[in-house]
């Protein structure tokens, strides 16, 4: 296929040269009516580049099958036999894929690792799920994708699973051994859906991890904007094989997605295909080299460990890891992730990718060049200089995994939409709780609908609030009430 090609960009100037005049939305008119100030602060460019989808990029009939052919080259790209744009995120994307395989009260393998979103396609459609365990690093606080053994059991002991769903790489960057859990599953004639919304970049260098479809997956979900170069929303869902039916997975994601796409998200998700097909591995291969050289400068400072492959891949432990994200574990400094991420965005006007109760990550992309970097390194010596302004910290208590794991009483769907009540948070512990209580970043509950509290998850929550972790989803991000299902 010619991956010079650009269906969504050669589209929108195909309708612009031939000076459309809409009498349909969007009402802007092609920016004539929008206000003034937003024309100045965002510029005409994005006005012009809302169409409509039907009706203004194509026609009423889609007669030339732009979108479609914008996908099919996406698919070419990446190995995929189909693929499918959303201008929903991931987090349309992923339950579109869930629902394709599992239905109401149907079993599906989870890794309990999974981002929220995967929690709210539980509540959603219903589905039953089976947590599979991460592998537990609790030296270090962090958990790492479920092991192929992990899912080996899960089915064993629930034969009637329809299928499987992992995610990899993890914000953290680790990944699972995505061929070995693609092989257990189709043994048994099942899917595996992989939600590789960090991953975006992995077919387009070699010595990036293996990505989701050339690991045997049959369905991944990828986040474009996340480490590409789309905008933000902008998100695809890959298909191969005969064991999802592409006319279903259409259909659910159709059930879930909206009617009223944004075109500009799928000209970013066009045009960064087409940049990676030409020259993704040039791109790459210098975010590669970059991320290497600030992996070994932020080694010579004081306090700052950058975790590398030592530390996170091998037995009990992730498969493979993704370089481009750089986590530094800070717990030398005696101050938490969340006070330095704060300090380096209020100091040194940087955001940084995620932070936690001991470690703070920078993402290094193709669009970094050594003037960010730089900027990167200047904040972080500044950080080492002036640690003791951040000191002392409040501490965060991580329960071991054991006591992290809390156990599953109902269904998420029937706990959330139960009859609840909301409790002081001092006496919430052996109660089911209705809500999901998420530190953001990175978006993993560490507690969800129908499951029973213990203390010690009550307890690291509210530390790590004090220390300043952001719980958004809960009824009471302060924590001061938690809501739970109803007693009798």
């Amino acid at each position: 296929m010619d991956h010079a090609r650009a269906p969504v960009l050669e589209a929108l100037v195909s309708y612009h040269e031939r000076g459309e005049i809409p009498f349909s939305p969007p009402g802007h008119k092609q920016a004539r009516g929008a206000d003034p100030e937003v024309r100045r602060v965002l510029g005409d460019a994005v006005f012009l580049s809302d169409v409509l989808a039907t009706g203004g990029l194509d026609d009423r009939r889609t007669s030339e099958r732009v979108l479609e052919r914008a996908e099919r080259l996406m698919a070419d790209a990446v190995h995929a036999d189909h693929t499918f744009f959303s201008t929903c995120g991931s987090s349309l994307s992923v339950k579109a894929a869930m629902l394709s395989v599992a239905g109401p009260h149907e079993k599906l393998l989870v890794g309990r690792d999974a981002h929220k979103s995967v929690v709210s396609g539980l509540i959603v459609s219903g589905v039953r799920p089976v947590w599979v365990e991460p592998q537990w690093d609790a030296e270090r606080h962090l958990a790492h994708p479920p092991s192929a053994a992990s899912y080996e059991r899960a089915f064993e002991e629930h034969p009637d699973a329809r299928g499987a769903l992992v995610t990899s790489p993890t914000p953290y960057g680790s990944c699972a051994d995505l061929a070995a859990i693609a092989d257990l599953c189709h043994r048994r004639g099942v899917p595996l859906i992989v939600d590789e919304a960090w991953g975006a970049h992995l077919p387009f260098h070699p010595d990036l991890p293996a990505w989701a479809m050339d690991a045997g997956a049959d369905v991944c979900v990828t986040s474009i904007h996340k480490m590409g170069s789309g905008l933000e929303q902008g998100s695809v869902f890959h298909l191969q094989g005969d064991l999802v039916d592409a006319a279903k997975l259409k259909s659910r994601a159709d059930l879930l997605g909206t009617t009223s796409p944004l075109v500009l998200l799928y000209a970013g998700l066009d045009g960064w295909r087409r940049q990676m097909a030409l020259h993704g591995q040039d791109l790459l291969g210098g975010a590669l080299k970059l991320a290497r050289e600030v992996r070994t400068e932020i080694e010579t400072l004081d306090g700052l460990h950058v975790n590398d492959r030592a530390d996170f891949v091998g037995p009990d432990r992730a498969a493979d890891l993704d370089p481009l994200p750089v986590v530094i574990d800070i717990s030398a400094l005696g101050t938490t992730g969340y006070r330095a991420g704060d300090w380096m965005r209020r100091e040194h006007h940087l955001d940084l990718h995620l932070v936690d109760h001991r470690r703070i990550s920078a993402q290094i992309t193709h669009a970094d060049d050594e003037s960010t970097v730089s900027a990167l390194m200047t904040g972080l010596r500044d950080l080492v200089d002036r640690a003791h302004e951040l000191r002392p910290a409040p501490g965060v208590t991580v329960p071991p995994p054991a006591e992290l794991r809390l156990e599953q009483r109902c269904l998420p769907r029937d706990a959330y939409f139960g009859r609840v009540e909301d409790v002081p948070r001092e006496r919430a512990a052996g109660r089911v709780v209705a809500e999901m209580l998420t530190p953001y970043p990175p978006g993993i509950p560490a507690a969800l609908p129908g499951e029973r509290l213990n203390e010690p998850v009550l307890r690291y929550l509210a530390e790590g609030v004090a220390a300043g972790m952001n719980v958004p989803d809960a009824a009471d991000p302060e924590l001061r009430t938690v809501r739970v299902l109803a007693e009798d």
